[in-house]
């Protein structure tokens, strides 16, 4: 294993790509390989809420943890997180901008600990200064 492996936050639209075996997801697999994958809380909260959208079982959504659990680390909320997130907030709002609370949340854990954001919504975070993003979608 390589000493120096590179960390990303994951956006929640790649993480249930790959869980569902989208062919959306194949690209952005690849991309993870030799990376730290980060999930941000607000990704659990989504995929808890896909889950019981659905009406999953208790199998289902034991599948769904087991795969989080194995795949991703998660960055729970902080102060820090917190301020980040109300910093981006105005920050595309002052640029004239709408961001979801959601999106919010996501972008901000990846400018926070100043690392690449692997989405396939890269719209969603203009205005973010500074997030690099990795994206497989077309403009």
């Amino acid at each position: 294993m390589s000493a120096a492996l590179s960390m990303l936050i994951v956006d929640t639209d790649v993480v249930s790509y790959i869980f569902k075996g989208d062919t959306r997801g194949a690209s952005y697999e690849a991309q993870l390989s030799g990376k730290l994958a980060y999930i941000n809380f607000q990704t659990v909260a989504e995929l808890e809420q896909w889950a019981i959208r659905r009406g999953w079982g208790a199998r289902k959504h034991a599948d769904l943890l087991a795969f989080l659990t194995s795949r991703f680390a998660v960055i729970e909320s902080s102060p820090q997180l917190c301020r980040k997130w109300a910093e981006v907030r105005e920050q595309v709002r002052n640029a004239g901008r709408l961001i979801q609370p959601a999106d919010a949340w996501i972008g901000a854990t990846a400018a926070l600990y100043s690392v690449p954001l692997m989405t396939h919504n890269a719209s969603d975070y203009q205005g973010v200064a500074g997030l690099t993003i990795i994206s497989d979608s077309t403009p």
